[in-house]
């Protein structure tokens, strides 16, 4: 990596703590800094085990806090934002919150990062494209037009542009990645893939949004970490990258690969009502990552992924049980 001195903002949360963790396993040289504010969606236990090394600290700190982030950031190369509130249907119930931390959170790092000549990259989502109708062939690509279907994803395009903006009337040294539907270790249970297995887990029936169809673009939060690690090193300033390795399924049929692997009936589970604004597919085309940048993923088998993460799950009860608790 070329910058010694990091920021990862949103760093306890589920991607930002296990990119954390990629860099610190790859760079264990680099000092890393994690801000977070510790909201209901994150928590210390996540880091704990990562401020044992002697390079990594943890500041409790809120992005809309202009005065006491730039205390933070004002020394450092590199600020790598990751903090959002992500969560679509909370994004419906109180969309405040999201407009503060994914639009005036990322208008204050960009502030900083041109005051303090920072090297600044931003974390997104293929949410801000909408979505794609389910038998289209159609793929998200780097020139898509912006079609958000609720609140988070809005905040997320606004937040997208500002960085665009910034980028090209400041000059500021940014890129943006998009990237599809994350799985993985540390992924709050409110999640859809955690989101079953913990039910099955406690001894709940698992449930499913309207008929199930709907696609998501699954990728590991590890490729994604990679993939990140190579736009930050070799990408080109005010470009975006999509993150994605084509690796489509819809909910019925995750859902019942996961009942599958926890011995449980394929028709163990409820179909509710669905959600308002619910995007039908959505889908990436990597090609500007992988022929640019040569993004090879390391998790392609998504079967073999489902086993592991349910395992993590085993193994971690405990810990998605305490989260899910957690006050919001």
């Amino acid at each position: 990596m070329k910058y010694t001195n990091i920021v990862i903002t949103g760093g306890a949360g589920f991607i930002g703590s296990n990119f954390v963790r990629y860099i610190n396993k790859k760079y264990p040289k680099v000092k890393i800094t994690i801000v977070d504010k510790l909201t209901y969606a994150s928590t210390i236990d996540t880091i704990k085990d990562l401020l044992e090394n002697d390079n990594i600290t943890f500041e409790k700190v809120d992005i809309t806090d202009y005065k006491n982030i730039e205390k933070i950031i004002k020394n450092k190369d590199l600020i790598v934002n990751f903090a959002a509130e992500s969560h679509n249907d909370n994004s419906l119930e109180n969309p405040h919150n999201f407009l503060m931390s994914n639009v005036v959170g990322t208008y204050n790092l960009l502030e900083l990062a041109r005051k303090h000549n920072i090297r600044y990259h931003h974390i997104s989502t293929d949410e801000v494209y909408g979505d794609i109708e389910l038998e289209s062939k159609e793929q998200f690509n780097e020139n898509s037009q912006y079609k958000p279907s609720s609140p988070y994803s809005a905040t997320k395009a606004a937040s997208d542009m500002l960085v665009k903006g910034w980028s090209r009337s400041f000059d500021l040294k940014a890129t943006i990645s998009n990237c599809s539907n994350n799985y993985g270790p540390y992924q709050h249970p409110e999640k859809f893939i955690p989101r079953q297995i913990t039910n099955i887990l406690n001894n709940k029936k698992p449930t499913l949004y309207g008929n199930g169809l709907n696609v998501r673009d699954w990728i590991h939060v590890e490729d994604h970490s990679q993939a990140v690690d190579l736009i930050i090193d070799n990408g080109r300033i005010g470009e975006t990258y999509l993150i994605g390795i084509n690796n489509e399924f819809n909910n019925i049929t995750v859902l019942k690969q996961i009942l599958k692997e926890m011995n449980k009936e394929e028709d163990y589970f409820d179909f509710v009502e669905d959600r308002k604004g619910h995007d039908l597919k959505y889908s990436i085309n990597p090609t500007k990552l992988n022929t640019e940048l040569n993004f090879k993923p390391k998790h392609t088998d998504f079967n073999k992924g489902l086993k592991e993460i349910i395992d993590w799950y085993r193994k971690n009860k405990n810990w998605a049980n305490k989260l899910d608790n957690k006050k919001r």
